[in-house]
């Protein structure tokens, strides 16, 4: 078979293993031609593409960000990108194609499955926020880094008696900053899902401090937003040109509050793509190759309007109606484990 493969949407930690995952499974386990596009549906529109191989695929698997390169284009953007991507699809002859990404590029894939085209996703967000699978690649990658990163804080905030605010990705769920906050024994924890009162943030953190336990985390998910009718109050939202919200410095709001109501030193720790980058966590190597060995599976049953996903310690399919119908939120426990161990 010949079989198109390409990473959409933000980059993340995993992207390369579960390519070289498509490669191997492909060509060393069933004798496939493996074809990778350029900078997601851009490239697939552009029929701009390159041969993969075993070889070309070497020294990828611990390596961060994708040899594909990606973009947020789709090809509903364009007038004529649906027909551009049949256009690539017959111009190489495609049995299948491989859609790496999130939300939005695997809401993307399941249109175009809709529109004949035979497709199977594979699910892609640092996020963890795809719905149907229960991890994505990235996301361990993530909390690590985000833990590290606040292990660090916890002894500089000591030696000064501060409080240090850590905001960490999550645009609409906050999966990261529970996992880290937990793992790195945050103070305070906020996220998307829980909307907060900064008065009672400020009281937590002055409770802390007066009982001569020093230093306090507050780990802040970018998309945290205050509770109605609360004193805090953030800028109007704004959008960039594929239509996502821009985040990010919720965490220099919050700590102006802080330290103007309590009185304590607050500094603020922004990670921002620094959790993106660099070599993806051994869980994520591995669950990205299985997600890449899996995908291969599914083209050769032809399990068109698929995506492959994780339930318990299985790989899984599932349809991308199922995977894209909503965003997966912070479970109650993890959420109950988070208010159980602050302060």
């Amino acid at each position: 078979m010949r079989i198109g493969v390409l990473t959409a949407g933000g980059d993340c930690p995993g992207l390369n293993a579960v390519i070289r995952g498509v490669v191997r499974a492909g060509i060393r386990g069933n004798g496939d031609q493996i074809v990778g596009f350029v900078d997601g549906y851009k490239g697939l529109m552009d029929n701009d593409w390159r041969p993969l191989t075993v070889d070309s695929m070497r020294y990828t698997l611990t390596r961060g960000g994708t040899v594909l390169g990606t973009s947020r284009l789709n090809p509903y953007m364009r007038a004529d990108g649906v027909q551009q991507v049949r256009d690539t699809f017959a111009a190489h002859q495609l049995d299948g194609l491989v859609v790496i990404g999130g939300e939005g590029s695997l809401s993307c894939a399941r249109a175009l499955t809709e529109e004949g085209l035979p497709i199977v996703g594979v699910p892609k967000t640092i996020d963890n926020d795809i719905a149907a699978t229960d991890q994505t690649f990235g996301f361990d990658t993530a909390v690590a880094i985000a833990t590290e990163a606040i292990d660090r804080l916890h002894t500089t905030a000591e030696s000064h008696d501060r409080v240090m605010v850590v905001e960490v990705m999550g645009r609409h769920v906050g999966h990261i900053a529970a996992w880290a906050g937990i793992a790195a024994g945050a103070t305070v924890t906020l996220v998307p899902e829980k909307p907060f009162d900064i008065e009672q943030v400020c009281k937590t953190l002055v409770d802390r401090h007066h009982t001569g336990r020093f230093a306090s985390i507050v780990v802040v998910a970018e998309g945290a937003r205050p509770a109605d009718g609360t004193e805090m109050v953030l800028d109007p939202v704004d959008y960039d040109q594929f239509g996502h919200v821009r985040l990010g410095g919720v965490a220099n709001v919050v700590a102006e509050h802080i330290e103007r109501k309590t009185k304590i030193e607050t500094r603020v720790t922004i990670l921002g793509h620094v959790q993106r980058g660099g070599t993806p966590t051994a869980f994520d190597r591995v669950l990205s190759s299985r997600f890449g060995v899996a995908a291969v599976e599914a083209v050769h049953d032809q399990a068109w309007g698929q995506m492959v996903a994780l339930r318990g310690t299985e790989i899984v399919r599932v349809s991308l109606d199922d995977a894209v119908s909503a965003l997966k939120p912070i479970s109650d426990g993890i959420w109950s484990t988070v208010e159980h161990l602050s302060a």
